[in-house]
């Protein structure tokens, strides 16, 4: 009864291992999946991330054809887009770590989970079966125990009964022989169960043995081998979540590097010489005033330059008393006309107008080159369907062919009238030798009562309001300055600007939207007053009333002087 007990409380301990060892590894499988996730959590972030990051650099990218594309022949611009390339093969760098923690760590650990999970199953399904049987030859140990203490009792019984039956002198010989049989017939039960019941407990010992020296620490090493596996492999997933990382820091250090070599090639001086390149005007500097002294009874007279920039002619029609009006320069007054402008560039100044006329020349050049080339292409392609009729008809090429040559020929003629314009500006750009020059005084006249300058070239002048207007026409415009124009230099001009008079008349064919100082609105149709002639830079001062007055392009209106008026002729 003593080994009996002693086996259950074996077996019961042995089932609260079994208890202990199923918690410990569902542990260490919980352990691995809740590592996968964090690393999967991880690779997502870099994804994230570097989505993020290309995005960004994306979006601070240059426009096409925009201001900021313009903007990249400065070093600064430059070295900033520089930037934002590296900084998209930086991300690409984050996302090479989420493919490899995908690649390496995630995909391995999901398909080692799968095994390990099997392999648990498959030691513990073992363990449980071997448990079974041993419970098993258990109870029939003890069922064969319990017939053999059952038979033998039945046999005492039996022997009792015989021995008084066969004492008893009243009971028949046949009685008695009776009870002997069954006696001897119980004993021979209780020996049957003996020999059953020696045979299943050495049975049992020999399961016993190999329960407990065999099978049980067979599946508990395997157990044991199973989680040390388990841990290595999370310990060489934990190394290569760290080498993932190291290996792309190589690369993302040649991105630093590349960035830092982007900064270091900023050229501040190089910028500023591509601004002064970019705007300079061509426009002559003015020479010297020329002094001009006064006389009793004589007005002085107004200096007239082609070249000055001061805006002399711009200033305001009311000044305090007293007071000096001194002129912007006009390279300084913001352009609220802005615009496409017209196909010529003749509203920007000579340099800027050339290197447009250029561009423009190059960009067409380029389109010629490239039509010739596809025309060589198709034309070759007709040469082998001739050769080889069954590859093509040569009379379907024809069409392109010709148009093609439409096209070369239209893009030629651009470019002559491109290189037309080109030669004009480049004609008239002065050059850096030349001496300044400046026209003093009034214009002089072939005779007392009038002067005729034929002016058939393009005039490129600045305008008040910073644009540029360009007359070209093969007519004769002739022009007179009226003499003894009653204007004083603003230098010596001590009060309120006299009054000009009115020298003819003027009708808008254009509507004007005249915004910078110096400048009036007109509308088409409207007539106006010329107070003051176009003086060779392309502008007419005229006057609506006794306060409005200002300037409006001489192209935009249609000018009639006084033919009474000293020196003076009508606008042919």
């Amino acid at each position: 009864m003593e080994s009996g007990r002693t086996t259950l409380l074996k077996e019961q301990q042995l089932k609260d291992q079994f208890d202990n060892l199923e918690k410990h590894t569902q542990s260490g499988i919980e352990f691995v999946e809740r590592y996968t996730k964090f690393v999967k959590e991880r690779s997502e972030i870099e994804i994230n991330y570097a989505k993020q990051i290309r995005n960004l650099s994306k979006k601070y990218q240059p426009k096409k054809n925009s201001k900021e594309e313009e903007e990249n022949k400065y070093t600064s611009c430059r070295a900033f887009l520089s930037t934002l390339n590296e900084l998209n093969d930086y991300a690409g760098q984050h996302e090479v770590i989420a493919e490899n923690l995908t690649s390496q760590i995630i995909t391995e650990l999901l398909r080692y989970l799968t095994e390990l999970k099997a392999e648990r199953k498959s030691h513990f399904h073992d363990g449980r079966k071997a448990q079974q049987h041993i419970e098993c030859s258990w109870k029939q140990l003890e069922s064969s125990k319990r017939r053999f203490e059952r038979d033998c009792k039945e046999a005492d019984r039996a022997q009792q009964y015989f021995e008084r039956m066969d004492a008893d002198i009243n009971v028949t010989k046949a009685d008695v022989e009776k009870a002997r049989q069954q006696a001897q017939m119980r004993h021979q039960m209780a020996a049957d169960s003996k020999s059953e019941y020696s045979n299943f407990l050495t049975k049992f010992n020999q399961e016993q043995n190999e329960h407990y020296y065999t099978l049980i620490p067979n599946i508990f090493q395997k157990l044991q081998e199973m989680e040390e596996r388990r841990i290595e492999r999370v310990g060489v997933s934990m190394k290569t979540y760290a080498e993932v990382d190291r290996e792309v820091l190589p690369i993302v250090g040649k991105c630093l590097d590349g960035m830092t070599k982007a900064a270091e090639s900023i050229e501040p001086k190089t910028d500023s010489k591509q601004v002064v390149e970019s705007y300079k005007s061509g426009f002559e500097p003015p020479g010297d005033v020329e002094f001009e002294d006064y006389g009793p009874g004589q007005s002085m007279k107004r200096t007239v330059s082609e070249t000055s920039l001061s805006n002399s002619r711009g200033e305001a029609k009311e000044r305090p008393s007293g007071g000096k009006s001194k002129g912007k320069l006009w390279p300084f007054i913001k352009n609220k006309n802005k615009g496409s402008g017209p196909e010529d560039f003749s509203h920007l100044p000579p340099e800027q107008r050339r290197k447009k006329l250029q561009a423009k020349i190059d960009d067409l050049n380029k389109d010629i080159q490239k039509e010739m080339d596809q025309k060589d292409a198709l034309t070759k392609m007709k040469g082998v369907y001739e050769k080889n009729p069954q590859m093509g008809d040569p009379a379907s090429v024809d069409p392109r062919i010709v148009e093609m040559a439409m096209n070369i020929e239209k893009l030629q003629s651009e470019v002559q009238k491109f290189e037309g314009w080109l030669a004009e500006v480049e004609g008239r750009l002065p050059s850096k030798s030349d001496p300044p020059r400046r026209q003093s005084g009034l214009y002089e006249t072939q005779n007392s009562n009038s002067s005729t300058v034929a002016n058939n070239c393009a005039q490129d002048r600045e305008s008040p309001d910073g644009s540029y207007t360009e007359e070209q026409s093969s007519e004769t415009q002739v022009k007179v300055a009226v003499a003894n124009t009653p204007e004083f230099d603003d230098e010596f001009d001590d009060g309120d600007e006299e009054t000009l008079p009115t020298i003819g008349t003027c009708k808008a064919i254009y509507q004007f939207e005249g915004h910078n100082e110096g400048t009036i609105s007109v509308t088409e149709g409207e007539l106006l007053y010329v107070i003051e002639e176009d003086k060779g830079d392309g502008w007419t001062r005229v006057r609506r009333n006794e306060e409005e007055e200002g300037y409006v392009p001489t192209s935009y209106v249609e000018v009639f002087l006084e033919t009474n008026a000293k020196g003076a002729m009508t606008y042919i």
